[in-house]
């Protein structure tokens, strides 16, 4: 058995379920977790354990349950697509919930043992929209623009005692995510047009091709843990990268107005 002890929230489905798949072939001691334990019977893990993100006490006794841990992996969360006008707060704070708050009270947990033994990692999961903000997206974006500006800050508080930050920005990801989505999108009203054009330019922006796998993301995660050199940001996925580098590369303005063009915006 290693001694890496890697625990990973979000494990039921997709990127969660390949990180653990990936991070035990790489010889660590993988702990899976998810709200329902029974969607993990069948994962060959060294142990799966249930694991509520929004709950203080359920974060506690997790770790009061596996210990010390040499890698976390933030990965646990759900979409949220809608106008601004039309999406309920009450979603708006659940979001924020699980994708910000439970990923936080990971942090808050883990870190303290990683602190005091002077090394490991913590790998926050975010996404091209925590890069980005697109239409009928922006309170998903707003869970994932805030975990990077805490992961951001996280790495210049925490490198100086050995500890790691890695910020992992996938693009469009062939997973089952979307059952788990909260959608407005599709409802009549003033902006059931744009959702049309956005749909459409989701379509350019992945080229026509397929969405990789989780696995690109997994593979990238644990290729980045096993590299001092990796960058604190790491994009996955051309569309990511495509975004990233037009983000960063120009000032708002100029990056609208060129996504406007090759997307086909005209809303």
């Amino acid at each position: 058995m290693s001694d890496r002890v890697a625990l990973v929230t979000g494990c039921s489905s997709g990127i969660g379920r390949a990180t653990a798949l990936a991070l035990a072939d790489r010889g660590y001691e993988v702990v899976a977790t998810a709200r329902r334990p029974e969607t993990l019977d069948d994962l060959p893990v060294a142990r799966t354990l249930a694991l509520d993100v929004d709950s203080d006490a359920s974060v506690q006794e997790a770790c009061r349950q596996v210990g010390a841990v040499d890698v976390l992996v933030n990965n646990a969360g759900f979409g949220l697509d809608g106008s601004v006008e039309e999406v309920p707060l009450a979603d708006v704070r659940r979001a924020f919930e699980t994708n910000f708050y439970g990923a936080v009270r990971m942090i808050q947990a883990c870190l303290p043992a990683m602190r005091s033994r002077g090394s490991g990692a913590i790998v926050n999961v975010t996404s091209t929209a925590g890069i980005a903000a697109a239409p009928l997206g922006g309170f998903y974006s707003a869970t994932k623009f805030a975990l990077e500006a805490v992961s951001e800050s996280l790495h210049l508080e925490v490198g100086h005692f050995g500890v790691r930050v890695i910020v992992i920005e996938p693009g469009s990801i062939e997973t089952r995510f979307g059952d788990n989505m909260v959608d407005y999108r599709p409802q009549p009203g003033p902006y059931r047009p744009l959702a049309a054009q956005w749909e459409g330019a989701l379509d350019l922006l992945r080229g026509g091709d397929p969405s990789p796998g989780p696995e690109l993301v997994a593979i990238a995660i644990c290729d980045a843990l096993e590299s001092e050199a990796a960058p604190l940001r790491i994009p996955v996925g051309a569309d990511a990268q495509l975004v990233a580098a037009a983000r960063q590369g120009s000032d708002y303005e100029s990056f609208e107005a060129a996504m406007r063009e090759v997307l086909h915006i005209d809303w």
